[in-house]
């Protein structure tokens, strides 16, 4: 049953950091339809995580909420459920 939401987050920018809110999330790369595969990333108990699909590297930041980004365009707003 689905009771849980994957925030997605994108980097159209291509910026070398991103600071996210959550530690399980999908990278989509670019905004579709210019994205790469839609992987999932669980940082665990570490603070960074390179996605290896484009390379951006993705920092947890307490202070922002699972589904924020910054800079906060990197968020996706439909994330989808699972």
């Amino acid at each position: 049953m689905a009771d849980r939401v994957v925030p997605h987050f994108q980097n159209d920018a291509g910026l070398p950091i991103i600071e996210i809110g959550a530690r399980k999330f999908m990278c989509v790369g670019a905004t579709p339809p210019f994205d790469h595969p839609h992987v999932f990333l669980d940082m665990g108990a570490d603070n960074e995580i390179v996605c290896p699909y484009c390379s951006t590297l993705y920092r947890h930041d307490a202070g922002l909420g699972a589904s924020q980004s910054r800079p906060p365009e990197c968020a996706l707003p439909d994330p989808v459920t699972v």
